[in-house]
């Protein structure tokens, strides 16, 4: 068995980070992993906030807390019941240990400083599914992760939808 792992996962609660939420869980979640959530608001409407965690992000929620409304709300965030359902099952079935962590700013820069400040072992993202030419003219947060991370990224995208272009992502 491989030794316990640090495993991130970006979410914002979109369909496509859930689905790489629920990719990770099935294919990377082994007894004794930990894994982060990792969740950046890059509105920085909320100076207080901003402030106080703008270098070191909050501190690490834990999956009890995850379920409170009260707590999430105190980081500005509605908690979400599809999400919790699946980190519940992982944490029962699959033994893992689950945490969040909160990040404000920049998301490529933030998804960054979280490979460093909780030494993961690998991360995993959703795609937004933006054609070649729209993530070279618009940017890919997912894209300056990959090149530029010192893990393992993994980039999951949402084969649901049916694709009428030749493009691809």
């Amino acid at each position: 068995m491989v030794e316990d792992r640090k495993v991130g996962v970006a979410i914002d609660f979109s369909k496509n980070s859930k689905n790489a939420l629920k990719w990770a869980i099935v294919n990377m979640a082994d007894k004794g992993d930990t894994f982060y959530l990792i969740h950046i608001n890059s509105n920085s409407h909320d100076d207080f906030r901003t402030k106080l965690f703008a270098k070191s992000g909050s501190p690490l929620i834990p999956l009890e807390e995850l379920k409170e409304e009260n707590v999430m709300r105190k980081y500005g965030i509605q908690t979400d019941v599809e999400v919790i359902e699946m980190l519940d099952i992982a944490a029962t079935q699959k033994e893992v240990s689950v945490v969040a962590k909160l990040y404000w700013g920049d998301a490529r820069q933030k998804l960054m400083d979280s490979i460093e400040d909780l030494k993961l072992d690998a991360l995993v993202l959703g795609s937004r599914g933006l054609s070649t030419i729209k993530r070279i003219l618009l940017g890919s947060v997912s894209n300056f992760v990959m090149v530029h991370s010192p893990c393992p990224v993994t980039i999951v995208k949402d084969y649901s939808r049916s694709s009428s272009s030749s493009t691809g992502d």
